[in-house]
């Protein structure tokens, strides 16, 4: 009897710690199931704030060490009770303080009339000459400008300020100060001058994506009438080959732009600079609703490079290129540009690129275009080495390009102009 008790106590004793470390488990198991919810919520939301802060636009910083104004991402604008956009006055109140007037001089000096040579004209006026005879003139002209450093640094349009003998700054808040040259860039259209003034707002650069239908504000002087904003939107992007600068890589927009306008802000809705104003097509003068922008990103480039070396350093073939003949026009566009001439002892031809080449890669990218290959060339470092694809009678053949510092070409900018003053 004892023994078989015995082991029936005992395996009753078994199934209850069995029954018992079971129950545990399930505690445990509906503990986890309790809690667990919660640390994953608490995972996402702090992996969504941190991949919210990274999407934050960073502070640029500019080639001499200073930070650049952070990109605005919230849009200022004023909206109806049904959610409609009525007005953009908060991203203007933010941008134009931003936004100067360019007033420069400079001397021209008169021909010389014949009756000055005239003895008996001389011996009539004696020492008096007529103010009208032989006399300087200053010449005004007007335009616009973009603080974009708090420390006087403001970018505007080349042709603003081109041999100017003066250069004269407005400020919205009504002060007005001397400018100085700092470096300008001829074959882009973009010049910066510094003003010696404190307490100055600034634009940030809008260095994030455009799309086209996004709506913009342009903001100048036009005509010398003050002030002025008007709006549209982004009609395009990347426009190029239009024989304005030599490098182009515009954004097309149907704001107003007008004389005086040049130099000035094309901004978003949220008061960031997308681009300087530089040009129109237009045959009265006026705007016709195409205008064109320097994009704020080579406007960056541009200042930073000048406020590094002084000028713009780009890279150089040595080229000139012109599209590819299309036979059929029902055909696919071809990729691609023709080499129309090699200058001789420069760098395509002591690689030995030749007239008639087609050149469709360079450190394999894809060349679609006369500009795209230009722009892509001038970011390469002189001296740098570059493998360039061509296509001659129909066969491969791989060159090996050392790349040139450019000389200013472009000293005479031919954009499309917006009339004096």
């Amino acid at each position: 009897m004892f023994p078989a008790v015995f082991h029936f106590t005992m395996a009753h004793k078994l199934l209850s710690h069995q029954r018992i470390k079971i129950l545990l488990e399930e505690i445990n198991v509906r503990r986890t199931f309790t809690w667990l919810p919660w640390v994953l919520l608490i995972l996402v939301t702090l992996g969504f704030l941190a991949w919210q802060q990274y999407q934050q636009p960073k502070a640029p910083v500019a080639a001499d060490g200073v930070k650049m104004p952070v990109e605005k991402v919230e849009p200022l604008v004023s909206t109806t009770r049904t959610g409609g956009v009525d007005s953009y006055n908060a991203a203007v109140k933010v941008a134009a303080p931003a936004v100067v007037n360019i007033f420069t001089t400079q001397k021209v000096k008169q021909t010389e009339h014949p009756l000055l040579n005239d003895p008996a004209f001389r011996e009539f006026f004696g020492d008096q000459v007529p103010d009208q005879f032989g006399q300087e003139q200053n010449e005004n002209s007007l335009g616009s400008g973009v603080i974009v450093r708090s420390d006087g640094y403001i970018l505007t349009n080349n042709h603003v300020i081109a041999q100017a003998d003066q250069i004269v700054v407005g400020l919205n808040d009504g002060r007005r100060a001397v400018a100085k040259i700092i470096g300008t860039d001829p074959d882009t259209d973009l010049a910066v001058i510094k003003i010696e003034l404190d307490k100055l707002p600034v634009l940030p650069f809008k260095l994030s994506g455009n799309e086209v239908g996004d709506v913009v504000l342009a903001i100048g002087n036009p005509f010398g009438v003050g002030q002025t904003v008007t709006q549209g939107i982004i009609s395009a992007t990347n426009r190029s080959d239009l024989g304005i600068n030599t490098y182009e890589d515009f954004i097309q927009t149907d704001a107003a732009i007008n004389p005086g306008n040049s130099g000035g802000a094309l901004i978003d809705v949220a008061g960031n600079l997308i681009g300087v104003n530089t040009a129109i097509f237009s045959q009265s003068g006026g705007s016709l609703g195409i205008g064109f922008a320097i994009p704020a990103k080579v406007c960056q480039q541009i200042l930073n490079s000048i406020l590094k070396d002084g000028r713009v350093v780009r890279g150089w073939l040595g080229i000139s290129l012109m599209p590819v003949q299309q036979e059929n026009i029902l055909e696919p566009k071809q990729a691609g540009v023709v080499v129309a001439d090699v200058l001789p002892q420069g760098p395509a031809a002591k690689a030995g690129i030749q007239k008639g080449d087609k050149i469709i890669q360079v450190n394999g990218e894809p060349i679609n275009s006369a500009s795209h290959l230009i722009n892509y060339v001038a970011l390469q470092a002189p001296n740098s080495t570059i493998k360039v694809e061509v296509v001659r009678d129909e066969k491969p053949l791989s060159l090996n390009v050392v790349v040139a510092e450019r000389k200013a070409q472009n000293s005479n900018s031919q954009y499309i102009p917006l009339p004096q003053q």
